[in-house]
């Protein structure tokens, strides 16, 4: 599966994780940093966001 990159506060829109959640799991290298935006922002695969959030709630 191709990796659909966006910015934590478009994978907020998307699955309502909070972005400093996202910057948690980062950090905690629960998921892949995949570099950042030219705005700099940090960039995570949204196809990962989805299930982690699932691997938590279990």
């Amino acid at each position: 599966m191709q990796p659909l990159l966006v910015d934590v506060y478009a994978a907020q829109a998307a699955t309502g994780i909070k972005p400093g959640t996202i910057r948690v799991w980062l950090h905690r290298g629960k998921l892949t940093h995949h570099g950042h935006d030219q705005a700099g922002r940090t960039l995570v695969d949204l196809n990962e966001v989805a299930p982690r959030l699932m691997a938590d709630a279990a």
